[in-house]
């Protein structure tokens, strides 16, 4: 299943700037939720936010009723593309996968092996990240997020670099996994992402976040 999450008056500044400004929302398990808004309003910082990168906010964000800030950062299972996907350029996409699998010491190959299958690449191929095309990256990302099978995606911009047919494969992946009760939070330029992929959309505007519909 996946993850509760409430925000309840979720505010932060970078100095005089405010970036989020009384944000409040109510994210349910089995959907996916859309964030529009202009580069600047403040969607990556609010997924930041809820990840735990970013934790000097004031106002409250609970996952399955827990404080976020009570939470470890490590404790708690989110697959997040969040700004683009650094890897090992001199790795194959299965090693830098494999890597950040020991990080976290509980992901067996098997794991990595299906992720990388699910979003189109081949664990057995020995090219290096360096020779990968930007959708390939994106799709390595996707399959880092995947490969713990968390509760919760955090994606922004999930879509970048991808061609018309890994876009496709990609929206019905995010399908699948709406299908097996998985949160699923995404912040896209792209209306017809959002049109398809999404159950509930909101508007990101110079930090106030409101529904559409």
């Amino acid at each position: 299943m996946g993850c509760e999450i409430l925000l309840e008056k979720v505010n932060k500044k970078y100095g005089s700037q405010t970036v989020l400004c009384d944000v409040c929302a109510h994210f349910e398990p089995g959907k996916i939720y859309g964030i529009i808004g202009r580069n600047g309003s403040g969607k990556t910082v609010l997924l930041k936010c809820i990840a735990g990168f970013i934790q000097d906010y004031s106002g409250r964000i609970t996952i399955d009723g827990t404080d976020r800030k009570r939470i470890p950062i490590d404790s708690l299972l989110i697959g997040a593309i969040i700004e683009t996907p650094g890897f090992v350029r001199g790795y194959s996409g299965f090693q830098n996968l494999k890597f950040l699998a020991n990080v976290r010491h509980r992901i067996p190959n098997d794991a990595i092996r299906a992720a990388m299958e699910s979003v189109g690449l081949d664990p057995k191929s020995r090219k290096h990240v360096n020779k990968y095309s930007m959708g390939m990256r994106q799709r390595l990302g996707i399959a880092q997020a995947l490969m713990e099978n968390p509760p919760l995606f955090l994606l922004d911009e999930p879509m970048n670099g991808l061609d018309n047919q890994g876009v496709r494969e990609i929206r019905e992946l995010f399908k699948q996994l709406r299908a097996q009760g998985n949160t699923l939070l995404m912040a896209s330029h792209n209306p017809l992402d959002i049109e398809e992929l999404c159950d509930k959309v909101y508007e990101m505007d110079q930090g106030h976040l409101a529904p559409i519909g």
